[in-house]
């Protein structure tokens, strides 16, 4: 098969290469997809930079998400079959023409979804769905802050906690971002270049849970707006990982702070994952509720094109390879 491969192991963007692998093999428990689309992320970027390498026993290569047709099934599955189209959450190895993954980290694709949009689902889904919906434990009529909201992860947020009946607040860098978040249905977004992030969030209300990308550049702003009881969820740190918190101000509002990453997750706990998602959040899918904006798709061997389009931050939306 074909597959990109970072060439000296790390480097810049310029540095993925495709390459010829030999096919894999679907084992107990798994099976084997044949790729049609991948979804490109920002934790690809970081691992091909050699900063965030593959967890234990986790395919080497590039790629957290992909759609496609089951091509093989392991022993011991049932429920899928060879031609299912399934999109799914991957350990790695996402960025080829044939990827293995444990058989119940994949979701039936909804009928009338193309693979480039299912491909764009299930990492943002994931992220989205355990840390705003789980350890966020957002309720209908509550508020969502998402900073950073016209990322990947930032729109499918917003779709779905609309779809669980909250109220959004966004914010990002420009105007024409502010206007994108709000299309996709904020109640609230703002500018972070222009907007009085701090006076209009509170005139709107306050915060129940933040959704926070950026770490330490908004942690102050992130505690100012924040109600009684409110959640604060750290998934990123894109301005530093090291802030002051206000112990006394935590200790008023009884504020819970918390974050989590994704891939590391045992293969045990990302299915009881899936699994709950299926319950809960598959059905906005398959509505069309939550359908997250690809902004740009590129071929399998342009994905250090992919790459870089991403790391220049002017998109809105996802970013997916084609297969």
């Amino acid at each position: 098969m074909k597959a990109i491969d970072i060439d000296g192991g790390s480097g810049p963007a310029e540095a993925l290469r495709l390459v010829e692998r030999p096919d894999p093999v679907a084992g107990p428990g798994e099976i084997r997809i044949r790729v049609r689309a991948a979804g490109v992320n920002r934790p690809d970027i970081l691992q091909r930079r050699g900063l965030y390498p593959s967890p234990p026993g986790a395919p080497a290569g590039l790629g957290l998400e992909v759609a496609g047709e089951v091509d093989e099934v392991g022993d011991g599955v049932t429920r899928w079959s060879v031609g299912d189209r399934v999109y799914a959450l991957l350990g790695g190895g996402g960025y080829a023409e044939m990827a293995v993954v444990d058989a119940r980290h994949a979701l039936p694709m909804p009928v009338g979804m193309d693979f480039i949009q299912a491909a764009a689902l299930p990492e943002t889904v994931c992220t989205v769905f355990a840390n705003v919906f789980e350890a966020g434990d957002l309720q209908a009529g509550e508020t969502l802050l998402i900073h950073g909201a016209t990322s990947g992860i930032g729109v499918t947020a917003i779709q779905m906690a609309k779809a669980a009946g909250a109220k959004v607040i966004a914010t990002s860098r420009g105007a024409a971002k502010a206007a994108a978040a709000q299309a996709l249905g904020a109640d609230l977004s703002l500018d972070a270049t222009a907007d009085d992030l701090e006076g209009a969030i509170n005139t709107f209300g306050g915060v129940d849970v933040v959704l926070d990308m950026v770490g330490a550049d908004y942690a102050a702003l992130n505690q100012a707006v924040l109600k009684r009881f409110g959640r604060w969820v750290v998934i990123a740190t894109l301005t530093g990982a090291r802030a002051e918190i206000d112990l006394a101000s935590v200790m008023m509002k009884r504020v819970v702070l918390t974050g989590s990453t994704l891939r590391a997750r045992p293969a045990d706990e990302k299915a009881r994952l899936i699994a709950a998602i299926q319950a809960k959040a598959w059905p906005w899918i398959a509505s069309g509720q939550v359908r997250p904006p690809v902004e740009a798709t590129f071929d399998l061997a342009e994905a250090a094109a992919a790459h870089l389009r991403l790391e220049a931050g002017g998109h809105v939306g996802k970013i997916v390879l084609i297969v």
